[in-house]
């Protein structure tokens, strides 16, 4: 006979498991609202895609997109934060792997960034196209996207720099 120590335990061990199940199933349907939003926005926009064409498209309900994102301001706000990190990250690995001399990596940076825009699935810089969509300079959409492309105007002036460019700023521009 088992002792209830062992029952114990293995119990514990059931609901771990179903609760990292469980935890995965709602990352998913969270990760699946996040592509579904993405892709709208971007080629529908943000203001013309209501929350109801998300929840139809993620085959969803407002009360779960809304369990995941208190608003749809929050979703766009995660949307973009998304997007920017994964070209971000995107171009670094290809920056890193291209070579590890700045003049090189400052080459290839605009090589990649060409690659990229020019490939089937470029839809537009998300950034710029929300700053179109809310041109309120005070609008925390707008906010987002003028870092964005603040970040992304220094991360160009820092490699050109390192590659010995005089006025790095001024390239970045």
């Amino acid at each position: 006979t088992r002792r209830s120590s062992d029952l114990a335990t293995e119990q514990y061990i059931w609901q771990l498991c179903f609760f990292n199940v469980k935890v995965a199933l709602m990352s998913a349907l969270r990760e699946k609202i996040l592509t579904v939003a993405t892709d709208l926005f971007q080629t529908r926009g943000i203001n013309s895609t209501g929350v109801d064409t998300i929840v139809a498209v993620a085959g969803t309900t407002k009360m779960t997109l809304y369990k995941y994102f208190k608003s749809k301001e929050i979703l766009i706000l995660e949307v973009l934060q998304q997007g920017h990190q994964e070209f971000q990250s995107w171009l670094n690995t290809k920056l890193d792997q291209s070579s590890k001399k700045p003049a090189e990596k400052l080459q290839k940076l605009f090589d990649f960034v060409e690659e990229w825009v020019m490939s089937p699935d470029f839809r537009g810089m998300a950034f710029m196209k929300a700053s179109a969509e809310f041109p309120n300079e005070e609008n925390i959409i707008h906010k987002l996207s003028a870092e964005h492309a603040k970040e992304f105007r220094s991360y160009i002036a820092d490699i050109a720099s390192q590659a010995g460019v005089i006025e790095a700023e001024a390239l970045a521009l």
